[in-house]
């Protein structure tokens, strides 16, 4: 693989590990600034909420940049929002620095994908793209452990200033190593939205949102519900997170490899499973080796599900397969954002901290029955006769 990969895979984890690395330093942040664990989950939502938002939008800007040149900006805002929150002053001030890295989350690895796949020939383009994605999938094997443990042992803000420098190290990397290339063309939008517009790209997205919610409502505080009601010791999150990251490893992986052939059997089977584990993690909670069980479990269902998606919506909106892909990313981080506040909010009005994970397993429990919904209107629309056909056949013929 070109060099110019590696930068993209350092960038893709400095990515990961900042946006899933909350889970594992929530209670330090909460203690610091003196608010609420629900309070301080709007750390989660925040990120998530600014992915959602700028996903599509930096992406259509990034249509009429030089791809090297944009990748550098990306990092360059990267830099500057971690940098933010490792010195903020205040809570709010922290806020701030996570909105700002996070627009550039869902851009970088929709243009990376662009320019990891023309940085070979045609038929290597699957494995590049893979390649990059590494990087996030390693985030949650060992960035995020390694930084949970930073933060117990030096603090959350020295956990922020370690991902700020692997910023700047992807950031080199992309102008040292990434080729430029031609300027490209700007996106028609017009098309490109009402491709979007298709009920079945709405139906997959709203998928999106509630499977991958479901993940975020439980994940978001494991921290204290593994140390308070499992009985942990903050230095065994850590391992419960490495956990999460090699199920997050092996779900993407069986979820790839099934997508292509059977789609929606992969959908219903990763939604169902998911809706399953999160439930019997309210009460698997209290054990710590059912809780160890369940992490795991939650973490490769949950990640099962993102290739069938993530295809899903590409097929379905063939004339905007790149804005689709972007949008979808943002989508699974609005699903983060609304898990962050249903599992903060579930806990704030009294029902304890293992409720987040009888209300998250209300998400993918949903999100199986809009893919059954969406099954349906699949098979309806493959048994309604053409139009075209139907007056055709309709014409009287002549002798």
């Amino acid at each position: 693989m070109p060099l110019a990969l590696w930068a993209l895979a350092i960038g893709a984890f400095a990515i990961g590990t900042t946006e899933f690395v909350v889970t594992g330093v929530l209670p330090g942040i909460a203690d610091e600034f003196g608010v609420s664990i629900s309070t301080a989950g709007y750390i989660a939502t925040t990120y998530a909420m600014g992915v959602f938002v700028g996903a599509p939008l930096v992406t259509v800007i990034g249509a009429r940049v030089e791809r090297r040149r944009m990748l550098a900006a990306l990092m360059v805002l990267f830099v500057a929002g971690n940098l933010i929150t490792s010195l903020a002053p205040t809570f709010a001030a922290v806020l701030v620095g996570r909105v700002v890295a996070s627009f550039t989350h869902g851009a970088f690895f929709g243009i990376g994908a662009v320019v990891a796949a023309d940085l070979v020939a045609p038929n290597r383009r699957a494995g590049a793209i893979a390649f990059m994605f590494t990087g996030l999938t390693l985030a949650n094997v060992v960035g995020v452990p390694a930084g949970t443990l930073l933060g117990q042992y030096v603090g959350w803000r020295a956990t922020f200033a370690a991902i700020t420098l692997l910023g700047v190290v992807g950031l080199i990397g992309v102008l040292a190593l990434v080729p430029r290339s031609g300027k490209p063309r700007g996106a028609r939008l017009r098309p490109e939205l009402a491709a979007l517009a298709n009920p079945q790209v709405v139906l997959a997205m709203a998928m999106t949102v509630l499977g991958f919610g479901g993940v975020f409502v439980s994940i978001t505080y494991i921290a204290p519900m593994m140390v308070e009601v499992a009985g942990f010791a903050e230095s065994g999150v850590t391992w419960l997170l490495v956990l999460f990251g090699l199920g997050m490893v092996v779900g993407n992986t069986l979820g790839g490899r099934f997508a292509d052939v059977h789609l929606m059997p992969m959908l219903y089977t990763a939604l169902g499973a998911l809706a399953v584990v999160l439930l019997a993690f309210t009460w698997g909670a209290h054990s710590p080796f059912a809780s160890a069980v369940c992490v795991f479990l939650i973490g490769a269902f949950g990640f099962a599900t993102v290739p069938p998606l993530q295809k899903r919506v590409m097929d379905k909106a063939a004339a905007a397969p790149a804005l689709a892909s972007a949008l979808n990313i943002g989508f699974f981080n609005l699903g983060n954002a609304i898990g962050a506040w249903l599992g903060g909010f579930v806990i704030a009005q009294g029902f304890g901290l293992t409720s987040p994970n009888w209300a998250g397993a209300l998400l993918p429990a949903a999100a199986l029955l809009l893919a059954v919904l969406s099954a349906i209107l699949d098979r309806r629309d493959t048994t309604r006769p053409d139009p075209a056909t139907a007056r055709k056949a309709t014409q009287p013929t002549t002798a």
